[in-house]
């Protein structure tokens, strides 16, 4: 089976095969994304890459951020990929090159490798939540991947859970505001412009002028450190990230909830004020039910999820 995951910054192609549950990425090529590229070029390249590494290229999984229509096969408009509008993928690979392809986004891709592969194997209720720059989730229940309506199922990042806040997903106080990397970055901001304003210092910013300089690295840099004020940060995160949790807990009942990439790297300072706001607003009986867990496909996260897109053609989702 082979992969196709197309991001702002790089495009990624797999070839790898699945072996007694288990998943192997046997080769991997990667080059940068040109912005302004003809899309259906890429996809050439892609695609003669595949080529390059086996003669298996029959069934294609597409792992790709939106907004797109997964049941037509069609890209429609990513910010990351302003060239990429109303992209017919699936039908593209399908009548020049014969390959049986796959469409889903990133979040709904990361889900199905996390749940077959990772973290939520053996599961049938699981959330995979994102948690990068921005903040999305993939939603898995009863054995199904669930796209909703028009596939627009799992956007939790526009949720709202304070009046003001962080700007995230559009919405000042939104879920994506207090949990992702740029929201964490901009509440760092808002703290150390508050302390550096009475004439306080900050362990993570030496003046005002270098507020645009912080970001979720640097604070949770200090935070190991020790220092309490990039401590607090994280903390109001975690808090946030209990809270919107708690909706979904409630909502949804799930087994498992497994987060990646900030919140993978960053357990250690996010968990004990999730925990604790977990404990104050989830329904008792499904929270015990519930685990909260790291993603565990780390680095292969991307090629993976185009892999269990492709995987899904062959047996199902």
């Amino acid at each position: 089976m082979i992969g196709f995951d197309i991001g702002g910054t790089k495009c990624s192609v797999s070839f790898g095969r699945e072996e007694n549950g288990e998943f192997k990425i046997i080769d991997k090529r990667v080059f940068p994304t040109e912005k302004g590229a003809d899309p259906y070029s890429v996809i050439d390249k892609m695609y003669n890459l595949a080529r390059e590494m086996t003669d298996e290229t029959s069934i294609i999984g597409i792992s790709c951020g939106g907004p797109l229509d997964s049941a037509k096969g069609v890209i429609i408009a990513p910010p990351n990929l302003p060239s990429f509008v109303n992209v017919e993928i699936v039908d593209y690979l399908k009548n020049k090159y014969g390959a049986n392809a796959a469409l889903q986004n990133d979040a709904n891709a990361c889900a199905l490798a996390e749940w077959k592969f990772g973290a939520g194997k053996g599961t049938q209720n699981m959330i995979y939540i994102t948690f990068g720059t921005g903040l999305g989730a993939g939603l898995i229940l009863n054995g199904r991947l669930y796209e909703g309506t028009c596939g627009c199922a799992g956007e939790i990042g526009h949720i709202r859970l304070e009046k003001y806040g962080p700007v995230g997903y559009g919405k000042a106080g939104s879920f994506e505001g207090f949990c992702s990397g740029a929201g964490i970055a901009e509440l760092g901001k808002m703290l150390a412009r508050e302390k550096l304003q009475m004439g306080g210092r900050v362990s993570y910013c030496k003046d005002l002028s270098e507020l645009d300089t912080i970001n979720a690295k640097i604070i949770a840099e200090s935070a190991t450190a020790g220092h309490v004020d990039a401590n607090e940060v994280y903390a109001l995160c975690g808090k946030k990230l209990g809270e919107g949790l708690a909706v979904l807990i409630d909502i949804l009942n799930p087994e498992c909830i497994v987060i990646g990439s900030v919140f993978e790297r960053s357990e250690n300072l996010i968990r004990p004020e999730m925990e604790k706001a977990l404990k104050r607003e989830a329904l008792s009986y499904s929270r015990e039910v519930c685990r909260v867990l790291p993603a565990k496909l780390e680095d292969n996260i991307g090629d993976m999820a185009a892999l269990a897109v492709a995987s899904g053609i062959m047996g199902g989702r």
